[in-house]
């Protein structure tokens, strides 16, 4: 069994709650007091930072058990980093918008520096997965 020390459970204490004290206090104000409708993509958006912010309240209390949210957020960040903001820069077509966004997007590159690798690893990649189908009991094996 792998452990976490408890320097290391404060670092992502501390990664959780920046991301519940930066989105509480830049973004759930526009979501809570917005005006009008919602284009689809805004409302979807929206939607899903706010989930993802409650998630995060969570962490703070549960750092381990929450560590896929911020797996999550690291990896779709940097996809996009990758996919949309690094062609429009190698291009020369990055618009106001991007720019802004990748700044936003390059927050994520804390996120490794606080990570416990050596759990992730054991947690999910060593440890064997949960089974695909049921257990059938061995013959002359006791029920329980």
């Amino acid at each position: 069994m792998v452990e976490v020390s408890l320097f290391r459970l404060y670092l992502l204490r501390a990664m959780y709650l920046f991301i519940v004290v930066g989105f509480g206090t830049f973004i759930l104000p526009g979501i809570l007091h917005h005006q009008g409708p919602w284009a689809l993509t805004q409302g979807v958006v929206n939607c899903m930072l706010v989930a993802f912010w409650m998630l995060a309240i969570l962490g703070v209390r549960y750092p381990l058990q929450m560590l896929p949210v911020l797996l999550w957020e690291f990896v779709w960040k940097m996809v996009w980093l990758l996919a949309v903001a690094l062609p429009a820069w190698r291009s020369g077509t990055m618009d106001e918008a991007t720019q802004a966004n990748v700044f936003d997007c390059a927050l994520a590159l804390i996120i490794p520096f606080v990570l416990p690798w050596r759990y992730l690893v054991a947690h999910y990649v060593n440890k064997a997965g949960d089974p695909w189908r049921s257990q059938r009991a061995e013959p002359g094996a006791s029920m329980r």
